[in-house]
């Protein structure tokens, strides 16, 4: 397939032309940063140089976007620009070129409130999103153009991927069981989302297999140690060889679990490629500070 890619110069987007060039698909990575993943360097925000790089196009992966760390760096105008304009105009452009599926990367954080104080929050796709920051009003805006948009010629899907950047590696491996993902799945998952069958539109969330159930939730409010013990047994031995604490809560699971059974998906990278990489002093992961 030839697909265009939006944001192909960042973190994520580099991850998705990595796995789409695995795959032989031919890429044109579209940013306004240069680096190796990208062939066309430009605003999103420029029609002309989105129809021009959809010409020929079998599907699109958008992921460019202005994220949380640009909230407090960034005029609220900027966000809707980048994030509701363009992808207003990455439609307009693959609807005039006769473009069969767009793939739309979004965030679980769009459920923002959804997660109440003290309490631990069950996430499916069904769980209404209360967003709280100009990023999230923003990315579920271009959610409902993408949205709207999709028909029998124009097909979408909009994949919620969970926590996915480098932090303390504690962190990062108690997240993989319950919020948090390898940037490698995501790049996975977009790529199983560009011919999976069914709706013209489908919405998944995209996170780490989780070893709980929604009957859990009252005790990893309250006992998150303890549960951990029972049903992670092997991540909480790997703690405990390194010194650290099992966190004592965990407010929310997001339940990747449709996905898995939709896009025919699996995340494979979970709590022991956390270990392995801080061993190997990978740059995705942070050291624990004592």
């Amino acid at each position: 397939m030839r697909i265009v890619l939006t944001g192909s110069s960042g973190r994520i987007g580099r991850a998705i032309y990595n796995a789409l060039a695995a795959a032989d698909h031919d890429v044109i990575g579209i940013d306004r940063a240069p680096f190796g993943t990208t062939a066309v360097v430009g605003d999103l925000v420029d029609g002309e140089l989105l129809e021009r790089a959809m010409e020929g196009t079998d599907a699109v992966i958008h992921t460019a976007a202005l994220h949380a760390p640009h909230v407090d760096a960034v005029a609220d105008q900027e966000f809707e620009r980048v994030n509701v304009m363009g992808t207003h105009l990455v439609i307009a452009a693959a609807q005039a070129a006769g473009v069969g599926r767009i793939v739309f990367t979004s965030t679980t954080a769009l459920y923002g409130h959804a997660v109440t104080e003290g309490g631990c929050a069950w996430i499916t796709e069904e769980t209404p999103p209360k967003p709280h920051t100009i990023y999230h009003h923003t990315k579920l805006a271009a959610e409902a153009l993408l949205e709207n948009a999709a028909d029998r010629a124009l097909h979408v899907r909009v994949l919620r991927m969970s926590r996915c950047f480098p932090e303390v590696a504690d962190r990062i491996a108690s997240y993989r069981l319950h919020r948090g993902i390898d940037a490698r799945d995501v790049a996975a998952a977009h790529v199983a989302a560009l011919d999976n069958g069914g709706p013209a539109f489908q919405r998944y969330i995209i996170s780490g297999e989780t070893p709980f159930l929604p009957t859990d939730c009252r005790r990893l409010a309250e006992d998150a140690a303890g549960l951990l013990r029972e049903r992670a047994p092997k991540l909480s031995q790997a703690f405990a060889d390194r010194d650290w604490p099992l966190p004592a809560t965990i407010d929310r699971v997001y339940d990747p679990s449709a996905a898995i059974e939709k896009l025919d998906w699996k995340p494979r990278y979970g709590f022991k490629e956390v270990l392995a990489q801080l061993d190997r002093q990978s740059l995705e992961v942070l050291p624990v500070r004592r």
